[in-house]
């Protein structure tokens, strides 16, 4: 007889660097985007400030959503935890290349961002084809 084996999103910490991985690739998408945006249409770099912060927020948002869709309990830690893990790697990746880690402003916006796809992510009608 076969053993059952568990999903990956049964288990809290897999499952969490699972979607903060999503979630990175989710913000690099948009940062690409929004920069040959402002290259080609604006040419202009006023609004690169703003295109970076949305980008991050994105990331973190579609980290808690996907952490809540499958996760289906706790979205709204989940989605907190999705968006300091995000600010760790912003932090870590910006300690490596300038010197300096992330503002404490972006700490706040992962995280109200990843908590708000966590609850929106376990709110939402999960596909057939899952099961734990």
């Amino acid at each position: 007889m076969r053993r059952h084996r568990q999903s990956l999103w049964s288990a809290p910490i897999p499952s969490l660097a699972a979607a903060v991985l999503c979630g990175s690739a989710a913000s690099l998408i948009s940062v690409a985007i929004s920069a040959a945006l402002s290259y080609f249409v604006l040419a202009d770099m006023q609004f690169v400030g703003f295109f970076a912060a949305l980008s991050a927020a994105l990331g973190a948002f579609s980290a808690g959503y996907i952490y809540g869709k499958f996760h289906r309990r706790h979205g709204l830690i989940g989605g907190i935890a999705c968006g300091a893990a995000l600010y760790a790697a912003i932090s870590i990746v910006g300690l490596c290349a300038v010197g300096a880690p992330a503002d404490i402003r972006k700490l706040l916006l992962l995280t109200v961002a990843g908590a708000a796809g966590g609850v929106v992510g376990v709110n939402s009608v999960r596909p057939k084809s899952l099961t734990d």
